[in-house]
């Protein structure tokens, strides 16, 4: 069956339908260079409104395993790839990715040439878009679609992936995937083996309690958040200052999530009033959500930073990370107040990837150390989350 791509431009790409049929969405069209990690990428609720074409060419091959998932479902409006395995060859693998958009109503379209797609993305910037595996849809009203659909910027999707119930991230089963990450090392004092012969490391005593604001949070964040030592009590977006000190937590997480930075000052305003009051480590979204709530402005990426090997330096040390990174948005430098410094820049473009107060216990990275499935260069940023707390007690 015949499926289209159209582009607010005009361009058309037409290829073969996959997942969903008789299907038409509209969202943001991107582009993501990871080689692995699609099924990642599906559930991260950062992706919600966007329509994700992968520039790897043969994606499917490893299937989709309920362990990988990053979220209860998935969030892309649809999925665009160049070639679609359709036997995939992994043991953990529990359905194919054909299957799984299908069962959850998400378009996909291969067989385009996806090179020319991220090329036209890359000059034009990301566009909105029509994704359709509908045969009775026409080119031009696809382009209509997608001219008239809503912009990505003044979009705020947190209220959609946020929790609608607090809750605390505290595991008790030791040998479930959800809480535990395999261990290279056959030699690790009190390691867990589970039926498949796969070893694991013994979760480490949970020193600290901290509050975690849900803008769309990823599953991998609370796995290394408690593999950190770190008990979670995940609230909802729209959590007051007070609430949140009232449950007297030794820092305050703020997490990842999908739309514009700017729309949210229902969240700007509560942090403001957390700064200085508690240690605060903040990841992507919550990364620029902090730069509001300091006084700072965002503004919108000509096309994002998608993908698992993106180069960021820091400042500090002259080191240099890869590291994995899903955003539209980035920090405007020039709008900082003087008390907050740039501390990781992004070699490829020279933005922000990085703030710390100058007085307070608060800092934040644009990219995401708790990358899943890689790469790992970021992940001592919770060792000095901790850090930070013990500086402070």
């Amino acid at each position: 069956m015949k499926a289209l791509l159209a582009l607010e431009d005009g361009a058309c790409f037409e290829g073969t339908s996959f997942g969903a049929t008789a299907v038409t969405a509209v969202g943001e069209a991107c582009f993501n260079t990871s080689m692995t990690g699609y099924q990642e990428v599906l559930t991260d609720p950062s992706y919600r409104g966007q329509i994700v074409a992968m520039t790897y060419p043969l994606i499917g091959n490893y299937g989709i395993n309920p362990d990988d998932n990053e979220s209860d479902q998935p969030h892309v409006r649809g999925f665009v790839i160049e070639e679609l395995c359709e036997t995939p060859s992994n043991w953990r693998s529990k359905e194919t990715l054909g299957d799984y958009l299908k069962r959850h109503n998400i378009p996909g379209i291969q067989g385009i040439d996806t090179r020319a797609l991220t090329k036209r993305l890359r000059e034009q910037g990301a566009m909105r878009a029509v994704i359709s595996t509908d045969p009775n849809l026409s080119i031009e009203e696809a382009v209509r679609m997608a001219k008239e659909s809503p912009s990505m910027e003044g979009a705020d999707f947190v209220q959609e992936v946020s929790a609608t119930e607090n809750y605390r991230w505290d595991p008790d089963d030791q040998l479930s995937c959800e809480w535990t990450i395999p261990n290279a090392s056959k030699e690790t004092p009190g390691q867990i083996v589970d039926e498949n012969g796969q070893h694991f490391q013994p979760l480490p005593e949970s020193k600290y309690h901290i509050v975690a604001y849900d803008l769309g949070i990823k599953r991998n964040i609370l796995r290394m958040l408690r593999q950190s030592g770190f008990t979670v009590d995940v609230v909802n977006a729209h959590t007051t200052a007070e609430e949140v000190l009232a449950l007297n937590p030794d820092g305050i997480f703020l997490s990842n999530g999908p739309g514009d930075p700017a729309s949210l000052d229902y969240v700007h305003h509560e942090i403001k009033k957390l700064i200085g009051k508690k240690p605060i480590f903040a990841i992507c979204l919550g990364h620029q959500v902090l730069c509001h709530a300091f006084g700072g402005k965002t503004f919108k990426l000509k096309f994002g930073h998608r993908g698992g090997n993106q180069p960021v330096k820091d400042l500090r040390s002259e080191k240099i990370a890869i590291t994995s990174q899903n955003h539209g948005f980035a920090v405007d430098a020039q709008s900082l107040p003087d008390d907050v410094e740039v501390t990781h820049i992004n070699l490829n473009d020279g933005t922000v990837e990085g703030l710390q107060h100058k007085k307070h216990p608060v800092f934040s990275v644009q990219y995401h150390p708790e990358a899943a499935p890689g790469p790992n260069d970021a992940a001592y940023f919770f060792e000095e989350f901790a850090n930070l707390i013990d500086s402070q007690s």
